[in-house]
């Protein structure tokens, strides 16, 4: 599958997926077409490549008046930053996201000036987002329902890897779009990797939100990052201690050698993904990552005094 190939998701209905290209890299951002009664998009990538998008909307047979809802799992731009793209260019639907992160896209300058400090230079991948309407966006907090005629959708609150998170679980399908609530699943090496980017990770929630993904038992998971594959409990178990030894690893390396910039400067030198996402997405990612696992501990450490 290559950037801006649109597939199918094995044993569903009516669902597609888009490779968006996302940093230049293949494999590495998707969002997903479900052509229901009531058509939607489950995440809308980093908005710098909307056009395939569109594209595919196009292919599967959605008109701009047809469809229905863009429902970002999260307000984080590479999940989010096409939403405000896909509502003026289909003006029949609504947005729905969780009820934290509504303002955000309504008025996305706090959300680019934090994605700007996060992402550093990462940020020339970036389209500047475009606000939703007011009127045409919706907050959830987990617990509702979205009815897309001949499937509904189960809003489901996963705050671990950011406060404004949810998944939506197809019940009829019995698929799971979980965002980053799983990790990220990465397609040649079979394994579900850690994604804990400043300033809002918390571990031990996102520990729940894998306990929750396996209660639920879904048959499919659909994972921002990148594609779906079948859901296996084992899988849950083996991110729950990714994501221990992740923490434990960063924090050891910060107690040995007492400099933060060292630390996020080591775990980008040691990445093991350059030959998977290339050398510069792959450094970049390390250093997001550590760089949210550092703000954990902090926040960890305050609670605790």
């Amino acid at each position: 599958m290559a950037i801006g190939d649109l597939e199918s998701v094995p044993d569903c209905t009516d669902l597609y997926y888009l490779d968006t290209g996302m940093y230049d890299t293949e494999a590495y951002g998707s969002v997903y077409i479900l052509d229901a009664d009531r058509p939607a998009v489950v995440d809308t990538g980093i908005g710098t490549n909307h056009e395939l998008l569109f594209d595919a909307l196009d292919e599967v047979g959605i008109g701009e008046a047809d469809l229905a809802y863009i429902l970002p799992t999260h307000v984080h731009l590479d999940h989010a930053g096409g939403a405000g793209f896909l509502a003026e260019a289909y003006p029949n639907a609504t947005v729905v996201t969780h009820e934290i992160g509504v303002p955000h896209l309504v008025d996305p300058s706090r959300l680019v000036a934090g994605t700007k400090a996060a992402v550093d230079d990462q940020w020339e991948f970036y389209a500047e987002p475009r606000p939703v309407p007011e009127d045409r966006i919706e907050g959830v907090e987990g617990g509702e329902t979205i009815d897309l005629g001949d499937r509904e959708l189960d809003v489901v609150a996963a705050p671990g890897h950011a406060p404004h998170q949810v998944m939506f679980h197809d019940t009829g399908d019995d698929v799971l779009f979980t965002g980053d609530a799983a990790g990220i699943w990465v397609p040649s090496e079979r394994t579900v990797r850690q994604t804990t980017p400043p300033s809002q990770f918390d571990l031990e929630q996102c520990l729940d939100d894998a306990s929750a993904i396996v209660e639920r038992d879904p048959d499919v998971l659909c994972f921002g990052h990148f594609g779906p594959r079948e859901f296996d409990e084992r899988l849950m178990a083996g991110y729950k201690r990714t994501l221990v030894e992740w923490v434990e690893a960063v924090r050891q390396k910060r107690e040995e050698l007492d400099d933060d910039d060292a630390v996020v400067e080591y775990f980008r030198n040691h990445t093991d993904m350059v030959d998977v996402w290339g050398e510069r997405k792959a450094r970049d990612e390390e250093r997001l990552n550590v760089k949210g696992v550092l703000s954990y501990l902090d926040y960890r450490a305050k609670q605790d005094e």
